[in-house]
């Protein structure tokens, strides 16, 4: 007899609910037996990191045809690998870790279950089945620090750890900003949270009362704390969105927007492992991947990027995915 979708969701509450509280199961009637797990690192109701994952997971679903569901924790190591196993234990055959912080888990869960695929976001590991995917964020970083060199005094990064993909995109801030000017300041703060939003404006403030006339996130949540910060400061002060368009809390202030269609990605590595085709190597995205990688400008800000440096920035984006420019040290 065909089981309903009631008895399926009720037979996976008992067996996993005590083993992953917290759990937000996404199971469907007609789901496939191929199934995909996802691990964020905080709630995917906030705009920017976690929802871009979640997102991508929804894809997933829609377009593979695959059973999904995800867990929501906290910075917490041991249950990030207790969420690995009971996955893998349930014969999920990928399961997506939305951040470096996870990469350890992974390696650790990888060794008693060599048949589930462990994709990292934000991370260049490739060891066995535990598979990096990389957003070069470096690459639209540096077009950032560009614009910032040409049109600004000085520049403040927000960062929320000091975590690879962050210091990697905000080296490329620094590259991008010097190419322009060697003697371009730009400072950096760490707040040390990803959801603390008052924090990371208290650091903005602080660095435009020392000069700064950008201020930059890279903090997923709490970068939003930064947009404030600059559509309070006036017009003079310049930002950009990352990862989430955030253009309709700072109009004025909001330069250009960075955006990931991680979906677009995720969907293209998990369908080649649903066909048998793991990744060889880490997977890194760039410019060069156009239906991943967008940075598009803001035509209503106060100071709105002209003509020619727009010119100049697709020039240099040419020069990136050719190689020619080094965002970051490899």
């Amino acid at each position: 007899m065909k089981s309903t979708a009631f008895s399926r969701r009720s037979l996976l509450a008992s067996t996993l609910g005590s083993a992953l509280a917290g759990m937000i199961w996404l199971d469907h009637a007609h789901a496939e037996d191929f199934k995909m797990g996802l691990l964020v690192p905080g709630s995917v109701a906030e705009e920017g990191w976690n929802r871009i994952a979640y997102d991508a997971l929804k894809r997933v679903e829609k377009e593979l045809g695959a059973k999904i569901s995800y867990v929501e924790l906290a910075e917490n190591p041991a249950a990030f690998e207790k969420a690995f196993r009971d996955y893998a234990s349930q014969g999920y055959q990928v399961v997506l870790g939305h951040g470096f912080q996870f990469q350890d888990a992974a390696l650790t869960t990888a060794e008693d279950f060599p048949d589930t695929v462990f994709l990292i976001s934000s991370s260049s590991v490739h060891e066995g089945k535990v598979i990096g995917l990389n957003t070069d964020a470096s690459q639209p970083f540096y077009l950032m620090g560009v614009i910032a060199a040409k049109m600004g005094k000085g520049a403040g990064l927000i960062g929320g750890m000091e975590i690879p993909p962050i210091a990697h995109a905000f080296e490329g801030f620094r590259k991008g900003a010097e190419s322009v000017n060697p003697d371009y300041p730009v400072s950096t703060v760490f707040i040390n949270s990803f959801t603390d939003a008052s924090a990371a404006k208290e650091a903005a403030v602080s660095m435009m009362a020392q000069g700064a006339d950008f201020v930059v996130p890279n903090a997923n949540a709490a970068g939003l704390g930064v947009i404030h910060a600059a559509q309070e400061s006036g017009t003079q002060s310049g930002t950009f969105s990352v990862y989430s368009d955030y253009t309709d809390v700072a109009p004025k202030n909001i330069l250009g927007t960075f955006i990931a269609d991680y979906g677009q990605g995720i969907v293209r590595i998990v369908s080649g492992i649903r066909d048998g085709a793991v990744p060889q190597s880490n997977v890194d995205f760039g410019l060069k991947d156009k239906d991943v990688i967008k940075f598009t400008f803001n035509d209503e800000a106060a100071r709105s990027i002209p003509q020619d440096l727009r010119t100049h920035l697709e020039e240099v984006s040419a020069k990136i995915i050719a190689g020619e420019i080094q965002t970051r040290a490899k």
